[in-house]
């Protein structure tokens, strides 16, 4: 019952801020201009770039009449001599001159660019490319290479990995960069969320401490249900808002996307259906389509969501506790760095193995990371994607939930002494003697 009381104070009061409505309705707005500012700058690139003329000085003679014009670039050839083509430039003549000095007896490999204004790196880019194809084009003819049989003969070679079933006929197709990629990104995401969500967890212990109705609280609360209380609380703020960031930024994205061109590559649901089209309309090509339908039913994501949801709560609610126990520990934010790095450096481990991990998602060393609690979060949804076995998930999220139980009864401990103590900076050491008495 106590418990209740204090879920419901800590989620009214968050919510109630002023700093939860303006991050919760602000937020939004800022995931859809990602969506959409791309879009908006390229249609209007124009107004952000302007058209320049570039001399060519090209002493080799090999790239004459070479590189093509652009929207924006054009390059004209000039006889003169480098000096007077950069009087010209000074002048206003041209806006640049490239000078590709001649060498007598291998192809120039180096050139370089004269302008009063920075080059952009697209023209560089441009220059360098074209650049490189001439010459790989006339060494192969130096060669007495024909240079279409060497284009004919690039290969593409596909190696499909198909994960094998213990049942006969049930065999399915698996996508190692896909499957990398989406647990990457589950992974970032606990990540962040629990980084974020855990600190206002130590934030609010910090708060009232320094504010004393810690004392009044603790005073007709026992400790273990004050810590049990004031996590999940906080989580229910923490899941409230990232509801409110979903619908509110589909429902943004769904306006924002009316007033945008049909022909715009940047809406999702307007190339869906151009490909489609194109597809129904060539019926050659419907063996793309069928090939992304079998990229998406590869992956299963209704339990790929239903781990990251017990990965997610069961990392925060661990997390969350160790946080709060430093919150106790201290009087101020300055004082909790040194005790929230080994935290934050436990959260970061799996990130660095992520490479390992996606190589090998059943070596020792995965399996080890997807077990250990304090890993298990990120490194088991960077394991999930591949296909793990039931009973390691089962015994990872009992391990974890049973952790985040016995921590938040230490943590209780440091909140007994911890809360009463001012003016004094803690380390870990003394944390540990608390845990003791």
């Amino acid at each position: 019952m106590k418990i209740g009381i204090i879920i419901q104070r800590e989620y009214l009061t968050r919510v109630k801020k002023r700093s939860f409505l303006l991050i919760t309705f602000l937020a939004p707005l800022f995931f859809a201009a990602l969506m959409f500012l791309p879009t908006l700058l390229i249609k209007n690139s124009e107004k952000f770039d302007e058209k320049r003329t570039i001399a060519v000085c090209d002493e080799s003679t090999v790239f004459i009449n070479r590189f093509e014009n652009t929207d924006f670039n054009t390059f004209i050839y000039i006889d003169n001599d480098i000096d007077d083509a950069k009087n010209l430039v000074r002048e206003g003549v041209y806006d640049g001159v490239l000078y590709i000095p001649g060498t007598m007896l291998n192809l120039p490999t180096n050139a370089e660019i004269y302008s009063k204004k920075q080059i952009p790196m697209t023209v560089t880019a441009h220059i360098r490319s074209t650049m490189k194809q001439v010459l790989e084009h006339q060494k192969l003819l130096a060669s007495g290479i024909d240079p279409d049989i060497v284009k004919a003969s690039a290969t593409t070679i596909n190696v499909q990995t198909i994960r094998m079933s213990e049942e006969e006929g049930k065999d399915k197709k698996s996508y190692g960069e896909l499957e990398f990629l989406l647990g990457m990104f589950l992974c970032v995401i606990i990540y962040f969320v629990i980084l974020l969500f855990g600190q206002q967890v130590m934030r609010g212990v910090i708060e009232e401490k320094t504010n004393r109705i810690i004392e009044v609280i603790v005073s007709s609360v026992k400790p273990f249900e004050l810590m049990m209380g004031k996590i999940i609380g906080i989580a229910l703020v923490g899941l409230t808002q990232f509801l409110l960031w979903a619908v509110l930024t589909i429902a943004i994205s769904t306006v924002a996307s009316s007033f945008l061109p049909t022909q715009d590559v940047f809406s999702t649901g307007t190339v869906m259906n151009q490909q489609i089209t194109e597809l129904q309309t060539h019926p050659v090509n419907n063996e793309s389509l069928q090939q992304v339908f079998e990229v998406v039913n590869s992956i299963n994501f209704k339990g790929i969501l239903w781990c990251f949801l017990l990965y997610f709560i069961g990392g925060y609610f661990l997390y969350s506790a160790m946080f709060a126990a430093i919150g106790a520990a201290v009087d101020n934010d300055t004082d909790t760095q040194q005790l929230v790095m080994p935290i934050t450096l436990l959260l970061i481990i799996p990130m660095i193995c992520s490479g390992l991990i996606a190589n090998a998602p059943d070596s020792s060393l995965s399996i080890w990371m997807s077990m250990i609690p304090f890993t298990s979060p990120a490194a088991m949804m960077l394991r999930i994607p591949y296909g793990v076995p039931i009973w390691q998930i089962a015994v990872s999220v009992v391990v974890l939930y049973i952790t985040f139980i016995i921590f938040t009864w230490l943590a209780s401990k440091v909140y007994r002494t911890g809360i009463l103590m001012y003016g004094k900076k803690v380390s870990w050491k003394e944390i540990f003697k608390w845990i003791k008495y």
